[in-house]
């Protein structure tokens, strides 16, 4: 199982590097992709279907189409809203088919993957998006190794005991430090061998653990999701790892957060 889930894993981050580093159309159809599927797992796990499981698909279609032909965050809102209507005008034409915990299950799956997701590619996109983005999977991956390491040697206060036992405060406060660390190491690199301006490694530190907070909120809403539903993995996609949720649950919420952070800062 070990050699197993390293190998997938290597090729899932030579994957992901081989996307990020070409970034345009070859990131997002990546994205795409992976969107597509996530989305069909969050479906599954909720158990949304029919009429609203097919609208969330052409939702999430359509989103990255208009990523496609008008590349802008804002486009967000507007497309949040417009499915949000959508939504809510078969929830009313089919009633009372389709429960409201249904409808507003399939509106947070397209909100959860595809447009939370979508922020990857905004951040690749920005001025330094070749080196901010990076810091996603720092925040996301990064934090992940260290707390579990960290919790492993030296946790014993638990973070979450009903949602999450094996995780602990001791172990979160690693990830973030890791994190924190992992962030300013790379922005001491991008500084030295790059020609950046000076207070990237700060900056870079500040971003790895306010990132590193939000991945272990993602990983900890994926987990609650599945507890909630009695689900071990959310598919069998990667081996070794489950689904695409397994695997991109933190770095669904950390990639809107370091493009937030990022284009404030810069």
């Amino acid at each position: 199982m070990f050699f197993k889930r390293l190998i997938s894993g290597i090729i899932l981050l030579i994957l992901a590097f081989i996307a990020v580093y070409k970034g345009g159309y070859t990131l997002l159809s990546s994205l795409f992709l992976i969107s597509m599927i996530g989305l069909r797992e969050f479906y599954k796990a909720v158990k949304v279907t029919g009429a609203m499981e097919k609208l969330g698909y052409f939702l999430g279609i359509g989103y990255y189409l208009l990523l496609v032909f008008a590349v802008s965050d804002k486009y967000v809102f507007l497309a949040s809203v417009l499915s949000m209507m959508l939504f809510m005008l078969l929830y009313v034409f089919s009633f009372p088919k389709y429960k409201t915990g249904e409808m507003m299950a399939a509106y947070f799956g397209i909100l959860y993957v595809p447009g939370m997701l979508s922020f990857l590619f905004f951040t690749r996109q920005l001025e330094a998006g070749l080196y901010v983005v990076w810091l996603i999977f720092i925040s996301s991956w990064m934090s992940d190794t260290c707390a579990y390491c960290v919790g492993v040697l030296i946790g014993k206060h638990p973070m979450a005991p009903t949602l999450s036992p094996k995780k602990s405060i001791e172990g979160a406060i690693g990830g973030i430090v890791g994190s924190a660390l992992t962030g300013g190491i790379y922005g001491a690199w991008v500084t030295k061998y790059m020609g950046a301006k000076g207070g990237i490694v700060s900056m870079f530190a500040f971003i790895g653990a306010i990132g590193s907070i939000m991945s272990q909120v993602g990983d900890l809403t994926a987990s609650g999701i599945k507890r909630e539903h009695k689900l071990k993995d959310y598919g069998n996609l990667i081996p070794g790892h489950g689904g695409i949720l397994d695997r991109f649950d933190s770095v669904i919420v950390t990639a809107p957060i370091i493009y937030f952070l990022a284009s404030f800062i810069s």
